[in-house]
């Protein structure tokens, strides 16, 4: 198996923004004038930004062993906001309450955001190496804006409706709305990126020596071993 110099430095950074745009921004709807959209948005599509690189530059099959390692990483992070959420508060702490409030929707949450992890991450990650195939290596922008339209559309449609129905909070025509709009972000977010993911592309293929095509990668997202 080949050592790569920043494929690690990718991961950690995937994991981080993950772990972020979860426990941290899910819960907070935003508003610039009339737009109405999850605080997440700033950051989550970072991930999906690195999943295209992952996947450029490393191939589908360690951008699916960096995806699982963020979904296990999930699971952890998730049953340690239940323990200590749950543990009894000192007579002298008095944010038991407020604490609550910030991380009682987490399981729920999280489970939303793994299950639309899975699906958009893949989905991403499929279509960018095919599109690599199709395209003959040419073309990014077509690539990466490309697998985020899908993946984005897919993780979007997944996570809203099972994370935030039902609650009280958040009516179904406010969490249309902010479907909507945390989309439209999203894309336009890639878009935006484009050529911050030209160069650093440019520069991993460059230093790592690698410029992956999955002809005969097993696309299974449930192996995760390399091929």
């Amino acid at each position: 198996m080949r050592s790569y110099k920043y494929l690690d430095v990718a991961t950690v950074i995937f994991v981080v923004v993950l772990l972020l745009s979860n426990f941290i921004a899910v819960n907070k709807i935003s508003q610039i004038g009339e737009f109405v959209f999850g605080s997440g948005v700033m950051f989550f599509p970072v991930s999906y930004l690195l999943g295209d690189i992952l996947t450029e530059v490393y191939g589908y099959s360690k951008s699916r062993r960096v995806i699982w390692l963020g979904f296990g990483v999930q699971i952890f992070a998730t049953f340690a906001v239940y323990v200590i959420v749950n543990l009894p508060p000192a007579s002298i702490w008095p944010n038991q309450d407020a604490y609550e409030i910030v991380f009682n929707n987490v399981p729920r949450t999280v489970l939303a955001s793994m299950l639309a992890y899975f699906s958009g991450e893949f989905s991403n990650s499929y279509v960018m190496a095919k599109m690599k195939i199709w395209t003959k290596g040419k073309f990014l922008f077509t690539r990466t804006i490309g697998s985020t339209i899908v993946g984005e559309g897919v993780d979007t449609l997944v996570f809203y409706p099972l994370a935030l129905g039902g609650l009280l909070a958040f009516p179904w025509p406010l969490i249309l709305k902010v479907m909507i709009a945390n989309y439209i972000l999203k894309v336009l977010w890639e878009i935006i990126a484009t050529p911050v993911t030209y160069k650093i592309v440019a520069f991993l293929k460059k230093v790592e020596k690698e410029d992956y095509y999955d002809y005969k990668t097993n696309f299974n997202p449930f192996v995760v071993k390399n091929d």
